[in-house]
């Protein structure tokens, strides 16, 4: 079940790697109002038809979970930002991608908490295969780029526990913080 903003974009990052996307962008920005996010992939895309039927969460396409007999992900998430205040999309093209974007009202009682980003961010950067994630963290206080073929050229992989540490210390370190590392969360302010 998913509970925090942080465990909604990992799922999507997932579904974007098993497809096969090469590059995928998230863009984590809080502008003081909403907590947004959009994902974007440049992976296989998804027909009109295909489109439709992921907000069904009955629906699943049974090639990337093969094991799967329903598609939670998106109509999860898209409930949880309505239900919160804020807007969900979903836009894809075959040969060219897809994009979800959404937003969750900060004020909102039922806005989710934030979740672990460093630790989230360092999950998303660590799937088996080859592809190329950035990930851009904006607030009113500033911004935060991280790639993850930078991670691997600075720690020489993302397969042991040490590099991966130090990959989670060093987003921590740049100011995504979660209410368990510094008392309250800056996403809350």
């Amino acid at each position: 079940m998913h509970y925090a903003v942080a465990d909604y974009m990992l799922d999507i990052v997932e579904n974007a790697i098993d497809a096969g996307s090469a590059v995928i962008t998230v863009d984590l920005i809080d502008d003081g109002e909403f907590i947004k996010v959009c994902i974007g992939d440049n992976g296989p895309g998804m027909s009109e038809e295909t489109l439709k039927k992921v907000r069904d969460p009955f629906y699943t396409d049974g090639k990337k979970h093969k094991s799967r007999k329903v598609g939670l992900g998106i109509p999860f998430v898209e409930q949880a930002a309505q239900t919160s205040g804020g807007e969900f999309d979903l836009r894809s093209e075959e040969g060219l991608g897809s994009s979800v974007y959404f937003t969750f009202k900060k004020d909102h009682i039922d806005c989710p908490p934030l979740g672990d980003i460093p630790g989230t961010v360092v999950s998303m950067m660590m799937f088996g295969k080859e592809y190329e994630l950035v990930f851009n963290n904006s607030t009113t206080g500033g911004r935060f780029v991280v790639l993850r073929s930078e991670l691997i050229d600075a720690l020489g992989s993302l397969n042991d526990a040490e590099s991966l540490i130090l990959a989670k210390r060093y987003i921590a370190e740049h100011g995504i913080h979660t209410a368990e590392d510094k008392g309250e969360s800056k996403w809350r302010n």
